[in-house]
């Protein structure tokens, strides 16, 4: 995966701003659960879809709360979020996060 640090909020509205798809990942680095669900999406190719953003949740908690106000989700964590023109159309967490399901999903999602 090559990720792209997601680190302002001007850099998220950016992003809901812009039409098309997006991958967003929060992440806790003191939390084994999201160093794991992590670990399975750096073994995919997923960034080669679809632009994605890594969420530091520890160091950015502002920018994840507003995550889960603008995109009207629960706030988890581990959490990864397809969004397309600033809409969730996909949220997953925990353990539940797998690769060939987002990659399924962002199949779907492209047809919308």
């Amino acid at each position: 995966m090559n990720w792209i640090p997601l680190q302002s909020l001007p850099q998220l509205d950016e992003i809901l701003a812009k039409p098309g798809l997006a991958l967003l990942f929060k992440h806790s680095t003191r939390c084994s659960i999201s160093n794991v669900a992590l670990e399975r999406l750096n073994k995919s190719s997923l960034s080669d879809l679809t632009p994605s953003y890594l969420l530091d949740l520890l160091s950015y908690r502002d920018i994840s709360n507003a995550i889960a106000t603008q995109l009207k989700v629960h706030h988890e964590s581990p959490q990864v979020l397809l969004v397309k023109d600033g809409q969730c159309y996909y949220d997953e967490s925990h353990l539940s996060i797998s690769a060939e399901e987002i990659e399924e999903e962002l199949k779907k999602i492209n047809t919308i």
